[in-house]
C-alpha cells in the first residue's frame, strides 16, 4: 500500500507503518520471483484525487511482472492514463459501489482482462459489508452480492480484502473467500490475513480462490514468495516456476 510519499502496511487498513519506498520494493520483489504486484495509493480515494501519473511511470519502467495499480480511480480517462503510463490491470475500488458504470465502460474500451475490482469488506452485526474509502464509509452491498454485480458487468478479476484480518497474519477469511468464489466465475485474489504458507494454501483449498495476495508476512518475517510457491507446489497447487 503506498501512502503520501512512501508504502505503508498496517492493522485493519490503519495505524500504518512504513515498510519503504515503493522503487525499493519493485527491486526486491522482482528477485523474489513475485508473479504480480499489486499497488494501491490508499489517500488517493480518501482525498478524492487521480493516481499519481508520473509515479506509476516511474516505477512501471523498473517492474518487469504484471502490475497492477489502483487508488483513486474513478473515470476512464484515469483507467486510460494508467494503462498508458505502463499498468498493466488497473483495480476500481470505491468507484465499483459509486460509480459501477465505469466498470462497463472499461471492459468494452480495454478488455474485461486488465480490469479488477477492489471488495473491501468487514463482518459486522447484519453479516459482511463493502467499506469504500479505504475501509472509512461503510455501505449497504454485501460482498458476494456485489462480486456478482462486477462480474457481470465486464470486471476480470477481484480483489477481495478482509479489512477485520488486513495485517494481523492470521489467517485469511474462508467464509467469505468462498462464498465469493462459488458466486463469480471469474478469478478471486484473496487479500488480508496471509501470515503463513499454510494460510495460502487454506485459502486456495477451503476458500476457492484462485490466486493469494500477502504484504506483512513478507514484510515481517522470514518467509519468501519463493518458498511460499514451493509449499503450495508441493501440495498440490499448480504455481508458476
Amino acid at each position: 500500500l503506498y501512502k503520501d510519499f512512501g508504502l505503508v502496511k498496517g492493522i485493519a487498513f490503519d495505524s500504518r507503518r512504513p515498510v519503504g519506498s515503493p522503487m525499493q520494493a519493485i527491486k526486491v520483489y522482482e528477485l523474489r520471483a513475485v508473479d504480480e504486484l499489486v499497488f494501491l495509493d490508499v489517500s488517493a480515494s480518501r482525498q478524492q484525487r487521480p493516481p499519481d501519473y508520473d509515479l506509476i511511470d516511474e516505477l512501471a519502467d523498473e517492474c518487469f511482472m504484471p502490475l497492477t495499480v489502483g487508488g483513486g480511480v474513478s473515470r476512464l480517462v484515469e483507467v486510460r492514463r494508467l494503462l498508458e503510463v505502463g499498468a498493466d490491470k488497473v483495480c476500481i475500488g470505491s468507484a465499483a459501489v459509486e460509480h459501477p458504470d465505469l466498470i462497463d465502460e472499461a471492459a468494452a474500451q480495454f478488455g474485461s482482462q486488465c480490469i479488477v475490482v477492489s471488495i473491501d469488506f468487514r463482518l459486522g452485526p447484519d453479516g459482511a459489508r463493502v467499506w469504500t474509502r479505504s475501509a472509512s464509509h461503510e455501505t449497504v452491498r454485501d460482498p458476494v452480492d456485489l462480486a456478482r454485480e462486477v462480474a457481470e458487468r465486464g470486471a476480470g478479476e477481484i480483489l477481495l480484502q478482509s479489512i477485520d484480518r488486513d495485517g494481523t497474519m492470521s489467517g485469511y477469511d474462508l467464509e467469505i473467500t468462498r462464498d465469493v468464489s462459488r458466486a463469480v466465475s471469474v478469478p478471486v485474489i484473496a487479500s488480508g490475513g496471509a501470515g503463513s504458507y499454510a494460510h495460502m494454501l487454506a485459502a486456495l483449498k477451503a476458500g476457492e480462490a484462485s490466486a493469494v495476495a500477502a504484504a506483512s508476512m513478507f514484510h515481517f518475517s522470514e518467509q519468501t514468495p519463493l518458498d511460499a510457491k514451493n509449499y503450495l507446489g508441493a501440495n498440490g497447487i499448480h504455481v508458476r516456476r
